[in-house]
């Protein structure tokens, strides 16, 4: 081992350097992703400070068995192997962390000699090692374990510096002339409207800003708009500033000049931060517009949702799922002119690309990101999109409608058969108040609910969301005198 990264070109050459037994760490990486870049530089520090172990790079894209086989769904990851076995993963871009994981795996840069701290700082950056040093002179021991602590002195200090760098600082996915998600791209617009000069902050080039940032504001999301150091708020926030005028107002009071509307554009709305001038054809551009409007919520991927050919779509299709969001999709795979088109249409290098109503959202990290947030959910409820419900949620709904509910053959005033009419009749005579379910109108519930009952026959009534039963029961109950009292306990 020469102390450098080497590229795995396939699964078989993978498994035979795992094989080998030596500490082993894997980095998933993609050309497109800045995160990466910054980290693979990390990446390879490392391999220089611990020579006796094998630092494998694989581009999770090209080579989608792999990733595939140890669960990729976003860039940088990282895959930790110590005697053969997989003892460790790290998503994101995180260099202390990376540093600490390796260094506790590999042991030491020589054999009996415990890795320097000095090893571990280079790798981190100039902060890291900084605080290195520092501890190793409080402790006398060259032995310092990397711990994180949550915003350190340095990070606040960086963050309040990036925060009063302008007047109006935007923290944002991308950079005003190409925004990486519609949120952005809005805030982008509205300051140009507003015609104030304002500085940026590309997030999604560094996480550590990304993350600390939420935490020193106390503001989950992103873009986050501030003026003269005070949060004004996100996306929401600036819309209703603008529209009202009170956005104008607080640039005025803060003794912010205003030169009337910028030039600069950033797309016509809906459009996915697309530059006036994409160079595409007339006719590849409405057949883009057509396929992105084709759907409230469409999914532009490798492969199918119910076959994805890269572990990027397959993540953003298993979060569409679990929020149970009807979607369609396009295999971008099937026809090049769209897979090169969209790129430039879109100004969004890679795929997955999710749309919501003609909007993009973005690609896996940012989907994935806004699940854990809540602003998935946030955007599905603005745009008016409706989780689908499958059967027995949609029985469970209907059957927890009502405390008293009824489904039959007919409507109350028009029964249509006759143990449904005795029940309608008991209810009434018990002066109980019901609601009711017509089964004769929708096949589905009607099979559906024998099997989600276990009963098999017509009428079935329910009280807060448990099976009393059918006709005779509820008969005997009436007859016993414990209809009522059974239905207000």
């Amino acid at each position: 081992m020469s102390g450098t990264v080497k590229e795995v070109k396939s699964k078989e050459e993978l498994d035979g350097l795992i094989k080998s037994g030596a500490p082993t760490f894997l980095h998933f990486r993609a050309s497109w992703c800045d995160a990466s870049k910054h980290m693979d530089q990390v990446f390879s520090h490392l391999s220089t400070d611990f020579p006796f172990s094998h630092f494998l790079r694989v581009e999770a894209e090209e080579q989608p068995e792999i990733s595939e086989a140890y669960s990729v769904a976003a860039v940088p990851f990282f895959v930790f192997f110590k005697d053969r076995k997989v003892v460790d993963k790290l998503e994101g871009a995180d260099p202390s962390n990376l540093a600490n994981k390796v260094a506790k795996i590999a042991g030491s840069i020589k054999p009996g000699e415990p890795a320097a701290p000095a090893s571990l700082g280079m790798a981190a950056g100039p902060a890291i090692l900084e605080a290195v040093q520092e501890l190793a002179k409080e402790n006398g021991s060259s032995q310092v374990q990397l711990v994180e602590t949550g915003l350190s002195s340095q990070l606040k200090a960086r963050l309040q510096q990036l925060v009063n760098s302008h007047s109006v600082m935007l923290f944002m996915k991308g950079t005003p002339e190409a925004p990486c998600c519609g949120f952005s791209k809005k805030v982008v617009a509205i300051l140009n409207a507003e015609g104030v000069k304002f500085g940026s902050f590309d997030i999604l080039s560094d996480t550590e800003v990304r993350e600390g940032l939420k935490k020193f504001s106390n503001w989950p999301t992103f873009p986050q708009l501030y003026c003269k150091g005070e949060l004004l708020g996100g996306c929401d926030i600036a819309i209703a500033m603008h529209e009202s005028g009170e956005l104008k107002e607080v640039f005025r009071d803060h003794g912010i000049s205003l030169t009337g509307p910028n030039e600069m554009k950033t797309g016509a709305e809906g459009q996915g931060g697309i530059t006036e001038s994409t160079g595409l054809s007339s006719a590849l551009t409405s057949r883009l517009q057509s396929l992105i409007n084709s759907s409230p919520v469409i999914l532009f991927m490798k492969g199918k949702p119910e076959e994805p050919k890269c572990g990027f779509s397959r993540k953003v299709v298993e979060i569409l799922s679990q929020e149970k969001i009807e979607f369609q999709s396009f295999d971008i795979l099937s026809d090049e002119e769209v897979r090169q088109g969209l790129k430039v249409y879109s100004n969004w290098s890679s795929y997955p690309q999710l749309y919501i109503k003609g909007e993009l959202i973005g690609g896996s990290d940012i989907v994935l990101d806004m699940q854990k947030s809540g602003e998935l959910n946030k955007v599905l409820v603005e745009n008016g999109i409706k989780r689908k419900e499958n059967l027995e949620d949609r029985l469970k709904n209907l059957i927890g409608s009502s405390s008293v509910m009824l489904f039959m053959k007919g409507t109350p005033d028009a029964p249509k058969c006759g143990f449904s009419s005795k029940v309608v009749n008991a209810l009434r005579e018990e002066g109980i108040t019901f609601s009711s379910f017509d089964i004769l109108t929708d096949e589905e519930v009607r099979q559906g609910l024998k099997t989600f009952s276990n009963w098999p026959t017509y009428p079935q009534l329910y009280y807060k969301g448990e099976l009393v039963g059918g006709c005779d029961i509820i008969l005997d109950l009436k007859n016993g005198g414990e209809l009522k009292s059974t239905l207000s306990e």
